[in-house]
């Protein structure tokens, strides 16, 4: 991706897959032309089977088949078949149950039906729900499933309940959240065909809006005593309401161990993996009950182990592969240094403070700054960069989350939005919004906030509520002014950004960072494999406190006032336990406030992601030549391509796609050239010609004296719109529709000027290869 322009890479799509039933594929089928050799296309199959997780791959040119045989059943990997011989379904699913060692009993279940709406599954999610079912199906009773935030893991886990529900193998099923967001969308959203058979383990009765904007009163499966209805068979409920640290809010022992067979646990890095955990000590004690943890990231550190509950992924989809589907949205960095942050600050000798009192003599750093120390000027600074940036997009309607140290941060930075946002936020006083545990008007806007149809808020600014979790499918831009310690927190923080949203055109974000919190790019684990790095023995507990990751400031639900108050008491710290997720002090942290002191950025970097999914550090100049000359060596290739192209389009659409965005380098050199000059310039350091250079050039050659005066008039118009619109499909006739040709006649009549329509579409040809003549 670049700029602002955007080319989502085509997705990956099979010839043919072969399904034992829809959504069970077994084979995949690479068909070419008469042309190709049998097997040109078993390369290519291979790839999509190993996507969709299946043994067998065929590769035909009409005249045959070459079959790839992967369950090591066969006297040979690869062989060639007539077309007679291409083997039954029955044969293929004998092979393909053996190959996954299914019984007879595992395998009703592992092809047990989805629930078909006419929503299909992509096909991560069908290998995701495929390889769940199945480790069920033959006796595993924990299982892990990794996948990125945005690529719908609560589509996925309904799948798999309805799969396992409907085949009798599980009949009670509980799925655990930790924020009533997740329950309640879930509920009306994914849940929803599940209808009567569902309840929210819950106390408060609560009216909730669907998507289609129709409302819906959830069921509740408690009662104002805290008593459990058992009469449903799937309960959703949020860990913090059926437990807590005294004995009588342990709601859940009001069941039997054996109640429920089957357990999911949402985003189940969320509340530590360690064994003192809220959500441990629930499935501990349903522990008969088959378990599975869906997460973006593993929890793997040297004290708390999601694999070493759940067992390795059974499937792992990650950000990277999200991208470059297509499915997930691209981003690119823009990393600002402020001078105070780089050089510290140390208070002259006798600074006073807000308050009147000397400040302490030491250097001050990024780690105090908005949690021990404030200075005004460096909010200011932040609030108006990013201020700056939407105004330069041209959009400053874009969804924004503004990350901070914790609440009173929070709440500075909207003032300081506020007073940059002046004329937006009195057209909308709802235009900047702090949404925080402790805020209550701002957390009763959390749904608006969300909603792609609701327009405020549209500037937000939190510290740990909102970063994860939370659906935010427009969010375009997210800005972290506080330091990220924990490589869990950031990738779901940059989650929060990686939803594509077709219908509002949002297909890339922008991550724009103050404290250095996107160095977690250039870790190698940032998009790599789950790693166990802490393995316990018997006699090794994991006692150690979680790393760096405080619990969100989210109040919890039913029977939790005691946090609401902690929270409300406490408006500087974003949870009961401390900043830092420790014990912390017990009353909120006194700040410094030092007024008159300057901030400025001194320094700013673009990172762009490039087709490998890599964030790129050189300069843009660079990387756009570097990527030119790789694909066209010398000038001459480029030419030749260019002027082969009957739709210069084509070649632009081509680059974009392999992350290469060409108006960007235009802004960057600050003049409006066409993309042919740009790549002149850039990579073959040619003198570049404005449009409006090359429009005057060929109006020069006296071109048009052979055509009468109204086709010469349409001639001298797409000369016109080039040179000020930079128009690159000439021979669209589409453009003939809007002005000025709109005044000048009937896109029939116009093309009639210059005879027929083969001679519209030639003159308008020509004038095109006039404009890039004699170029090099």
């Amino acid at each position: 991706m670049r700029g602002k322009v955007v080319g989502r890479r085509k997705g990956k799509r099979a010839d043919y897959v072969l399904y034992l039933k829809p959504n069970i594929p077994i084979a995949v089928v690479e068909a070419k032309d008469n042309s190709h050799a049998l097997g040109d296309g078993m390369q290519q199959a291979l790839t999509y089977a190993q996507l969709l997780n299946v043994p067998f791959a065929f590769s035909s040119n009409g005249d045959g088949f070459v079959f790839h045989d992967m369950t090591g059943q066969a006297a040979q990997v690869e062989t060639n078949l007539t077309l007679d011989e291409f083997p039954s379904p029955g044969e293929l699913e004998k092979k393909y149950r053996l190959w996954k060692g299914l019984s007879d009993v595992a395998a009703e279940i592992a092809f047990q039906g989805y629930f078909d709406d006419g929503k299909t599954p992509r096909y991560y999610q069908m290998t995701a729900v495929n390889a769940a079912v199945e480790a069920i199906a033959k006796g595993q009773d924990r299982v892990l499933l990794v996948m990125a935030t945005g690529t719908g893991k609560a589509f996925t886990a309904f799948q798999i309940i309805w799969r396992l529900w409907k085949s009798g193998a599980k009949k009670r099923i509980l799925f655990l959240a930790d924020r009533n967001v997740l329950v309640d969308q879930t509920m009306v959203n994914d849940f929803r065909p599940f209808g009567g058979a569902m309840a929210k383990l819950s106390a408060n009765s609560k009216t909730i809006e669907r998507a289609d904007g129709s409302e819906i009163d959830l069921p509740l499966a408690m009662d104002r005593k805290r008593r459990i209805n058992t009469a449903y068979e799937i309960y959703l409920g949020l860990y913090q309401s059926l437990t807590g640290p005294e004995e009588h809010q342990k709601i859940y022992r009001e069941l039997s161990p054996d109640f429920f067979d089957l357990i999911i646990i949402d985003e189940c890095h969320r509340g530590s993996a360690a064994d003192d955990s809220a959500w441990r000590e629930i499935l501990e004690y349903f522990s008969g009950a088959t378990q599975i943890g869906l997460t973006a990231t593993p929890k793997e550190t040297e004290y708390v182990s999601n694999i070493n509950y759940f067992g390795e992924p059974v499937y792992t989809y990650s950000l990277k592969q999200g991208i470059d589907d297509g499915f997930l949205a691209p981003y690119k960095v823009i990393k600002a240094h402020i001078d105070r942050d780089i050089e510290g600050y140390r208070p002259e000798k006798g600074q006073l403070d807000r308050d009147g009192n000397e400040v302490e003599d030491r250097i001050y750093n990024t780690k105090d700054f908005d949690r021990n120390l404030v200075l005004d000027d460096r909010t200011k600074i932040v609030a108006k960069r990013l201020t700056e940036f939407l105004k330069e997009s041209g959009d400053r309607m874009q969804k924004t989350i503004v990350f901070c140290v914790d609440q009173e941060h929070a709440a500075r930075m909207r003032q300081a939005l506020i007073n940059e946002n002046q004329d937006l936020v009195q057209k909308n006083a709802k235009y900047v919004m702090r949404i925080t545990g402790g805020d209550k008007e701002g957390l009763a806007e959390l749904s608006n906030f969300i909603d792609p149809e609701a327009d405020y808020p549209v500037i937000v600014t939190t510290s740990r509520l909102l970063s994860t979790g939370v659906d935010a499918q427009t969010c375009r831009l997210i800005v972290l002014d506080r330091e990220v310690g924990s490589m869990t927190e950031f990738k779901q923080i940059v989650g929060r950004g990686t939803r594509v949203h077709q219908d509002t055109g949002k297909l890339y974000f922008t991550l724009m960072d103050f404290r250095g919190a996107t160095n977690h790019f250039a870790d190698p684990d940032f998009d790599g494999d789950p790693v166990q790095i802490y393995e316990p023995g018997a006699d090794e507990p994991i006692t150690p406190p979680e790393e760096d990751s405080a619990p969100e400031d989210t109040p919890a639900e039913d029977g939790s006032r005691e946090e609401i108050e902690i929270l409300i008491e406490r408006p500087g710290c974003d949870d009961p336990a401390g900043p830092e997720g420790g014990d912390g002090p017990k009353g909120p942290q006194k700040k410094i406030y030092v007024d008159g002191v300057s901030a400025a950025i001194v320094k700013e970097r673009v990172e762009y992601l490039d087709a490998d999914g890599k964030l790129i550090t050189e300069s843009l100049r660079d990387f756009t030549r570097k990527h030119l000359t790789r694909r066209y060596a010398r000038l001459d290739d480029f030419l030749r391509r260019w002027n082969a192209e009957e739709r210069k389009q084509v070649i632009l659409d081509e680059l974009a796609e392999e992350g290469l965005d060409l108006s960007l380098i235009g802004a960057e050199l600050d003049r409006d050239l066409d993309p042919f000059d740009l790549v002149l310039h850039i990579a073959f350091d040619a003198k570049p010609l404005t449009r409006k250079e090359r429009a005057d050039n060929v109006r020069k050659r006296d071109l048009f004296n052979r055509f009468g005066d109204q086709a010469r008039a349409v001639l001298e118009a797409l000369l016109d719109k080039y040179a000020d619109e930079g128009v690159m499909n000439f021979d669209d006739s589409n453009i003939l529709q809007i002005n000025p040709f709109s005044h000048m006649g009937t896109p029939v009549e116009l093309m009639r000027a210059f005879g027929k329509k083969t001679d519209y579409l030639r003159a308008v040809h020509d004038l095109q290869n006039e404009l890039y003549r004699d170029s090099a």
